[in-house]
């Protein structure tokens, strides 16, 4: 591989994860608007009905559905995994957690990405490097947890960090369905599909459960969440799983809380507590050692499947 093609790639890889570490570093901010008159529910059917309606039109007329509904199986896998359970569980969890906390805590991603790696055979995914990034990643999150001055009352508090952390467990299985199961499915097929059968489900849910007229605030964030950080994010996340893998593909979430943590307190007034400080550097140094071993990223020539670093 020339040196011109290695740019080139890197070029390319950087940018995808830029737009995703803006992408999904900002809906925890939508989020936090929108469940002031939105409930969980409704949030989960808006954004997704909203990102489906947008793409519909492009994955017809690139016939792009046919392909995803022969495997339909697994992108209703794919759906149940990386979209209905965490968008619900995200909406009811901030009900309760900073937003920029819930960035934080969904920033473990590749913790749990190189456990399941590790998991399915990949040996060289827990590496000492890696295994020390594991312990140091997961110090950093009971810090947060158990610190003084969290912010989030006692139980509830912890039911709502307990179901941010099961959302990472999540967003770290579902990009290797994409990338074992879905690989020969346009993205655009596979995305448009998930997010239409996920928001039809959640439509009598939502229909029984809003009990209030939601704020113009609530409103735009929920459209926001679905064009940005739905449509747009899914499409920019698959292109960036078929050039990095699924284990490296989830590395932008090391940006996602600088995003959430800047927005919440530029925007939202919340505070950053002392645990939030100590345990936030503990959690992304422990991520990319988990994930990387502590090396850069590579790729291969073309038809050469992604290495891992290290």
């Amino acid at each position: 591989m020339t040196t011109t093609v290695l740019q080139r790639y890197d070029t390319r890889a950087w940018l995808l994860f830029a737009a995703m570490a803006l992408l999904w570093g900002v809906p925890y901010l939508f989020i936090k608007v929108a469940v002031d008159s939105y409930s969980p529910a409704a949030i989960v059917c808006a954004r997704t009905l909203v990102g489906a309606l947008l793409l519909l039109p492009f994955a017809l007329r690139n016939n792009a559905l046919r392909p995803a509904l022969a495997k339909w199986p697994w992108v209703l896998a794919f759906a149940a995994i990386e979209i209905a359970g965490p968008f619900l569980l995200l909406g009811h969890a901030e009900q309760t957690l900073p937003s920029g906390l819930t960035g934080l805590l969904v920033a473990t991603v590749p913790l749990f990405a190189a456990v399941i790696a590790f998991a399915r055979g990949d040996r060289a995914s827990l590496k000492p490097a890696r295994i020390v990034g594991l312990v140091i990643g997961f110090l950093g999150v009971a810090i947060i947890v158990i610190g003084p001055g969290l912010g989030v009352d006692g139980g509830v508090g912890l039911i709502a960090i307990g179901e941010v952390l099961l959302v990472a467990i999540c967003y770290a299985i579902a990009p290797f369905i994409v990338a074992r199961r879905l690989g020969a499915v346009p993205a655009l097929g596979t995305v448009t599909l998930s997010l239409a059968v996920v928001g039809i489900v959640y439509l009598p849910i939502a229909v029984a459960t809003q009990h209030t007229v939601p704020t113009i605030e609530a409103t735009v964030s929920v459209v926001l969440l679905g064009v940005l950080c739905t449509a747009v994010a899914f499409i920019t996340f698959f292109a960036l799983i078929a050039r990095v893998g699924p284990v490296r593909a989830p590395l932008f979430t090391y940006v996602n809380p600088v995003v959430a943590i800047v927005l919440g307190v530029l925007i939202l007034g919340e505070e950053l507590t002392p645990a939030l400080l100590v345990g936030f550097p503990i959690v992304l140094a422990g991520c990319w050692l988990a994930a990387t071993g502590g090396l850069r990223m590579r790729r291969p020539p073309d038809g050469v499947p992604p290495i891992a670093p290290g």
